[in-house]
């Protein structure tokens, strides 16, 4: 009998041990850090696919959105923000909130899907976006473009999903280089940054975007591919974004792997590990 109380004694405070450690990382992933594995190339070269990092949640204070989503597909688990924290929904303010500054890259939750998307802040409320020749116009005034060479990557098979990059060059085989237009733009806040480019494309023409008040305009630094404010919500795009769905900033890379999983260590970027994001 002794043996059987010690031993469904062990298996409670192993369980108890579970949710507490749960509890702890639900609490420190909601109100300080919350990780984010960079799943496509809209941000390169700034961010690379497979690059790991801790999204800085307390830089824009908190809303719904700082909720966690907990989705696992495998055991049929799909509990997103505004599940667990739509009570607080809907008024498009936050708690102990600040103003992130243009040219921040930023973690949100897509208006529609829910899904996280990380781009570079360009659009402030009130802002009239537009895009010219490939440039930013921004309340009339251009985000200049200074040549900066190309970048330069394999053509492989990039990331848990496979993918492939686009290239400027060309049709490129397999293991061969494939290349992009490089440059380096600035806001007319002085922030800089390298922006890509494959080729002229009907997102390098736009007319004028009005930001509405509470309300944010990203892109993606690889210009020709990203789905980002440029196309409405009901195409593909994110459109304008609210205040309340910013989650959080991307302020340094911890690890990095350009392989198909994080276990295969010959494919580490050491080069990267805690990187900042500029």
């Amino acid at each position: 009998m002794a043996e059987t109380e010690k031993t469904g004694n062990a298996i409670v405070e192993t369980i108890k041990t579970v949710v507490y450690a749960l509890l702890i990382a639900g609490v420190f992933r909601t109100l300080f850090f919350q990780p984010f594995w960079i799943p496509s190339g809209s941000m390169k070269q700034t961010l690379l696919i497979g690059d790991f990092l801790f999204v800085n949640k307390f830089a824009y204070g908190y809303s719904y959105a700082s909720c966690p989503s907990i989705v696992i597909p495998r055991f049929g688990i799909n509990l997103d923000a505004k599940k667990l924290c739509g009570a607080v929904d809907g008024d498009n303010t936050r708690l102990w909130g600040s103003d992130p500054e243009r040219g921040d890259v930023v973690v949100f939750r897509h208006p529609v899907s829910g899904r996280d998307y990380i781009k570079r802040l360009i659009g402030m409320p009130g802002d009239k976006i537009q895009i010219t020749g490939g440039v930013i116009q921004i309340n009339g005034e251009p985000a200049t473009q200074v040549a900066d060479g190309q970048f330069d990557e394999l053509m492989e098979l990039q990331g848990p999903q496979g993918l492939r990059p686009r290239c400027a060059n060309g049709a490129v085989g397999q293991g061969g280089v494939c290349s992009k237009e490089r440059a380096i733009e600035t806001l007319p806040n002085g922030v800089s940054y390298p922006v890509l480019n494959i080729g002229p494309q009907a997102s390098d023409r736009t007319g004028i975007y009005s930001v509405p008040e509470g309300h944010y305009f990203f892109m993606g630094d690889n210009r020709d591919n990203s789905a980002d404010s440029r196309l409405a919500q009901t195409a593909g795009g994110v459109g304008f974004v609210p205040y309340e769905n910013l989650i959080g900033r991307a302020d340094r890379i911890v690890f990095s792997s350009a392989g198909r999983s994080m276990l295969f260590f010959w494919t580490w970027r050491g080069d990267r590990f805690f990187k900042g994001v500029q």
